[in-house]
């Protein structure tokens, strides 16, 4: 009876929590998207975020650590460092993204200035960065969701998904800095 009642309370957090993971998988990419049009004369542009981009490089760094440490505990069977870690790459991507929305909001757009082969480098990765950085979204928050509710069988599925892709994003985030880097005004 007990198990009964437990799996229909369990059925219904997740059908919570996934509602809320979709609806932070719509508004968090329309919200950056929105931001890259927004009239920056009504922004407060009295707050300096130029040392923003270099920490933007520094966290995606950073998350790329953390992704590979847990990747590499859990296939030790370290799961109690792959947690850790992989919690500290989710921190780490949340206040990577706190940073950038502000970043955005207040601060002023960078044009890449480069030519030749770099360029069409250059776009090429910003263009699957932004792309795989909305598809990493969903992917990130139902893994770190299956993984600390304990649906373990549910948070591999999706995590073989994740892994790479985030892994992908946040090397491609400090690749972007650096071509773009000398281009700050």
């Amino acid at each position: 009876m007990n198990t009964v009642k437990e799996n229909n309370l369990t059925g219904a957090r997740d059908k919570r929590v996934l509602f809320l993971i979709a609806i932070l998988s719509i508004v968090i990419p329309v919200t950056v998207a929105v931001l890259f049009y927004f009239d920056k004369a009504t922004a407060n542009t009295t707050v300096d975020v130029s040392f923003q981009p270099p920490l933007h490089a520094i966290l995606n760094s950073l998350t790329a650590i953390a992704l590979v440490v847990g990747y590499i505990n859990v296939k030790k069977g370290n799961v109690r460092v792959h947690r850790g870690a992989m919690l500290t790459a989710f921190g780490l991507s949340a206040i990577f993204l706190v940073s950038y929305v502000t970043y955005h909001f207040l601060g002023e757009r960078t044009i890449y200035g480069g030519d030749g082969v770099l360029k069409y480098i250059y776009y090429f990765v910003l263009l699957t960065h932004i792309v795989l950085a909305v598809v990493i979204v969903p992917l990130v928050l139902l893994s770190v969701y299956f993984g600390i509710s304990n649906q373990l069988a549910r948070h591999r599925r999706i995590s073989k998904w994740t892994f790479p892709i985030w892994l992908y994003v946040a090397i491609t985030g400090v690749l972007v800095y650096l071509l773009i880097s000398p281009y700050y005004a």
